[in-house]
């Protein structure tokens, strides 16, 4: 019986010039050009959608809120430094906002309309086109085919509320993305650049998303792999340590990543104590799910709910990717590896991480779906054209023969009515609040102009109005005493940041100790219930809320919550004596 043909192959002779070249005259690869005017026009659609949402409709992304008002506390705070960016979550999604954020002194409509999120994000999401763009362009697409491809991405319901709402999906898809194409690339060029780029762009990723760490294995493995098959069936002359130079080009894709996560463990623990906060820190994912009360799924309700996200949001992937399988091991084309491996680990670890109750049931984090699907299509087209490479290995696939290249495939038609048809369900999904609890408001309010009190996407509209009237009082700087952990909003939306002493601050808990010898002439405080327990003036002080501490604080002020959020309400008081902890 025959072996079976490998899905990677390498030449049998020593080529008399490079496999994948530069660019010359005549050649028949596509110069690279940056398509600058297509990415500028995403952007500015997406910054213009990104204002609709968030100013006009008035709603904004819990998650993304509190980025912006960690950036406030790098730059705008009584207490400004780096560290304040906080270690909870990856840095990557704040502090791209910081040469934004640097005019809120000057235009607080930034921070309190979370524009300086939805810049960030409509820059990144733009970015994830042009990468989705680059992919079937590298392969040789029909420009209609490429055209089709981009339009029916950037357009992608999904791909619109990311780039709007100044979440991290939008930075993390670019960097995945952009890893995928560089991979992609990496298998017929051999080309080093591609493999330290994609490596960087993992990096990148890990420093937007925790969940980054799987697909930078992943694609460690996958070209140690690689490396390693193609030089074991190469000329013995060139045979020469393939193990070695398997690790080496492992070693570019992983170093990077490696790198970003001991650097910034190593920063965590140096200033926090603690190396992974998200873990272990009251205000990380696990205590929010055991804050909240929300863990009653079953583990086959779990899976079932994972594997239903994905299939809403590309219902063509399982078949996409059964035709590319087939169609990469007749044609000996190891590209599908990379999709596979890079995008299914991202949605395999999300579906492992429900299952395992250390995250949340939402909708985004399945949104590397899309992005899978449509890289398959792209690779259902044959190569047409030699990659175009600075400086290819001696292990790059050979130029396509052009009298092989063929025209549009009916294939390719009907894949392309599959993305259509995708995503006429991923938007009948987004109306379904059980599916896309947190897309369903948004989406909801667009096409409706309704309104939503969905707790995790709110207008914030009861902390704008407990900031104008803090703001209204003209108090001195550290007058007013919070925790960020909900009140959050309250500080973005402050025209005066610095009259607060909020979590950041290196003398925070020095002042908590103690707020009247220190000048604070107010206290905001939530319900010592739920996530109001990670707060940190109710671990100091857990009767604040009910009664002023016995009786040394005035309640000045109540206010309600305009949505179903937590808190219900919340209560400034006026400190008027000595507080005794646990009073």
């Amino acid at each position: 019986m025959a072996a079976a043909p490998p899905l990677v192959t390498a030449t049998a002779a020593v080529p008399a010039t490079p496999l994948a070249v530069p660019v010359r005259s005549g050649s028949t690869a596509r110069p690279h050009r940056l398509p600058w005017f297509l990415y500028a026009t995403l952007f500015a659609a997406y910054c213009a959608a990104g204002v609709l949402v968030n100013v006009k409709i008035g709603f904004m992304f819990t998650d993304s809120m509190s980025r912006v008002a960690a950036v406030s506390g790098v730059l705008l705070s009584r207490d400004p430094h780096l560290a304040a960016i906080g270690f909870v979550f990856t840095p990557l999604t704040a502090a791209a906002q910081l040469p934004i954020a640097v005019f809120g002194e000057w235009w607080p409509g930034l921070l309190r309309w979370n524009l300086t999120a939805a810049v960030v994000s409509a820059a990144f999401m733009a970015g994830t086109v042009i990468q989705i763009r680059g992919i079937a362009w590298d392969r040789g697409c029909s420009r209609t085919l490429i055209v089709v491809l981009t339009a029916l991405f950037a357009l992608n319901p999904m791909m619109l509320i990311y780039a709007a709402n100044g979440m991290s999906e939008a930075p993390f898809l670019f960097f995945v993305c952009w890893a995928v194409r560089r991979l992609i690339r990496w298998i017929r060029s051999d080309g080093v650049h591609d493999l330290i780029t994609a490596g960087i762009a993992l990096a990148l990723a890990y420093l937007t998303r925790y969940d980054a760490i799987a697909p930078m294995m992943v694609a460690g493995a996958l070209v140690g792999v690689v490396s390693l098959w193609r030089r074991r069936r190469i000329p013995t002359a060139y045979r020469s340590d393939p193990w070695w130079a398997a690790i080496v080009d492992a070693t570019l894709v992983i170093a990077p990543g490696v790198a970003a996560f001991g650097a910034w463990s190593f920063t965590s623990w140096l200033i926090t104590g603690e190396a992974f906060q998200q873990f272990s820190s009251v205000y990380g994912n696990s205590a929010i799910l055991e804050q909240s009360g929300t863990r009653t799924a079953t583990d086959v309700e779990r899976i079932a709910f994972s594997l239903t996200e994905i299939m809403v949001l590309a219902p063509a992937l399982p078949l996409l990717l059964a035709v590319a399988a087939a169609l990469a091991y007749r044609r000996r084309d190891g590209a599908i590896l990379v999709p596979s491996m890079i995008f299914g680990s991202i949605l395999g670890t999300q579906s492992l991480l429900y299952l395992m109750d250390s995250t949340f049931p939402f909708l985004r984090f399945y949104i590397t779906a899309i992005p899978f699907a449509f890289v398959l299509v792209v690779l259902l087209a044959p190569q047409q054209i030699p990659v175009v490479s600075h400086r290819p290995g001696k292990l790059a696939v050979p130029t396509p023969d052009p009298t092989s290249v063929r025209g549009p495939s009916p294939l390719l038609a009907v894949a392309m009515s599959l993305l259509v048809g995708s995503t006429g369900v991923t938007a009948v999904a987004m109306g379904n609040e059980r599916l896309a609890g947190l897309e369903y408001p948004v989406a909801s309010a667009i096409m409706a102009g309704g309104r939503s009190d969905f707790d995790s996407v709110r207008n914030f509209s009861a902390e704008r109005r407990i900031a104008q009237y803090l703001d209204n009082l003209d108090l001195p700087e550290g007058s007013v005493l919070l925790d960020t952990v909900q009140s959050f909003a309250i500080v973005t939306s402050s025209a005066k940041p610095k009259q607060f002493v909020i979590t950041s601050d290196t003398d925070f808990v020095r002042i908590l100790d103690d707020p009247a010898a220190h000048g604070v002439q107010y206290i905001i405080t939530v319900p010592n219930v739920k996530r109001g327990t990670a707060d940190a003036v109710n671990r100091r002080y857990p009767t604040m809320y009910e009664n002023g501490s016995s009786g040394v604080g005035a309640l000045m002020l109540e206010m309600p919550n305009d949505s179903k959020a937590e808190p219900e309400n919340w209560r400034l008081y006026r400190v008027t004596g000595q507080i005794t902890p646990g009073g």
